[in-house]
């Protein structure tokens, strides 16, 4: 599709960042529900701006499929190709190992193609790409040819070094005139890794202590029972 392989060269351009700290256990993306309208993202020369509608009878009913905490909007497509993005600069690179989870409610209209995608690209200081993650897109067959929202989510580690990331949210029309791309409650959270990894031979060693000492505990109970 098109617009997949779209997404995955403009990651490249960065024309807007913003600066932050990593802050473990919060979403770091900025208005991931849409509530505040587009205001966070921004949109790629030469395609259309994602866009931010209500919940209703011309996109999905809130009694249809989706977040239980919707809100009262959600993202949509506009044109045959709509794309938003935003990168998140931290300054410096992160040094210590984090664990990330990449989720969101993506979705389309009845059995047409329509369909969105969230993207996130791990960026070094000279904004080389070291990792890349992504969600979606929901197909019709996944939907069950029923209009709505479905949650999907990618979890992995944050490679070392990163110091930004690049959320890329792109819909993209395959049928009718509407852009029926859905997403809502974007979101993508880090946390620290705090438990060691065990060193090479460590295991081993364990279990080795771990058997010699059942070892001691039977033969002195042998002992005491003679």
């Amino acid at each position: 599709m098109k617009c997949r392989f779209f997404v995955a060269a403009a990651l490249f351009a960065l024309a807007c960042s913003a600066k932050a700290d990593v802050i473990y256990g919060q979403n770091l993306v900025v208005n991931g529900d849409a509530e505040a309208g587009v205001s966070g993202w921004t949109a790629y020369p030469g395609y259309s701006m994602v866009q931010s509608v209500d919940y209703g009878s011309n996109w999905v009913l809130p009694t249809q499929p989706g977040p239980v905490n919707r809100g009262t909007k959600m993202f949509a497509g506009l044109g045959q190709y709509a794309v938003g993005y935003q990168t998140l600069d931290f300054g410096v690179a992160t040094a210590k190992s984090s664990s990330y989870s990449l989720s969101g409610w993506l979705g389309g209209w009845a059995s047409q193609g329509d369909n969105a995608l969230f993207f996130v690209q791990f960026l070094d200081a000279e904004n080389n790409a070291i990792g890349s993650a992504a969600i979606g897109p929901v197909t019709p067959q996944d939907r069950g040819n029923q209009t709505g929202l479905y949650y999907r989510e990618s979890v992995g580690i944050m490679p070392a070094g990163t110091s930004k990331l690049s959320f890329w949210l792109s819909m993209e029309r395959l049928a009718s005139n509407d852009n029926d791309g859905y997403a809502d409650n974007l979101s993508f959270i880090a946390r620290e890794i705090t438990s060691p990894v065990p060193e090479p031979g460590m295991a081993s060693m364990f279990l080795l202590g771990l058997g010699t000492l059942v070892g001691v505990l039977r033969r002195n109970t042998r002992a005491q029972m003679s």
